[in-house]
């Protein structure tokens, strides 16, 4: 702030000195060294240079600190974020990695369930064409022995109807005396 009131006061005091010496009209070179105010000039030149280079050294530094500063924040925030992706991409490459063996598990056990469900349907196929051929042989069996005792009852009752026929007595007696004899009791 002081150096900034000295700035106005010497601008004041050559603005001063300027309007003495320029009565004249009109534009023009004027050699006269004491007439010019060129000492005054020098002065404040010298002066501004002076208290200038350490205020505009000092604003300049800093701005050069704080560039410097943002410079160092923006490559820490660039290796971090460099860091966090490569973090990144190896935690993606572990994921599909996991998910390929996931998916690898999957499938085989997929097939495993696939060949044991067929196993056993075909086993399950197997059983009941057995149980199928086993009925059917069960209901042949009978069916064949209810016709045999049918075929039996039907030949017993023919055979008893042909020997009422044609057996008399005299034919039964020979028939039983043969029988007798065939055995072994012959008379």
């Amino acid at each position: 702030m002081a150096i900034m009131g000295t700035f106005s006061f010497l601008a004041t005091a050559a603005a001063e000195v300027a309007a003495e010496g320029g009565s004249e009209g009109g534009f023009g070179l004027n050699f006269d060294i004491l007439e010019t105010n060129l000492i005054n000039l020098v002065i404040i030149l010298g002066v501004l240079f002076f208290f200038g280079r350490k205020f505009l050294g000092k604003i300049l530094s800093e701005r050069r600190a704080k560039i410097e500063e943002a410079i160092r924040d923006a490559e820490k925030r660039q290796k971090d974020a460099a860091a966090a992706l490569a973090d990144a991409q190896q935690k993606l490459a572990k994921a599909q990695a996991e998910a390929e063996k996931i998916r690898a598990s999957a499938e085989e056990s997929a097939q495993a369930a696939r060949t044991a469900i067929l196993e056993a349907s075909l086993q399950d196929v197997e059983r009941m064409k057995a149980t199928a051929v086993q009925g059917l042989n069960t209901e042949r069996d009978r069916a064949i022995a209810e016709l045999r005792q049918r075929v039996a009852a039907l030949a017993m009752e023919r055979v008893e109807s042909q020997l009422r026929d044609r057996l008399d007595e005299s034919a039964q007696h020979q028939l039983i005396d043969r029988s007798i004899a065939l055995i072994g009791g012959g008379s």
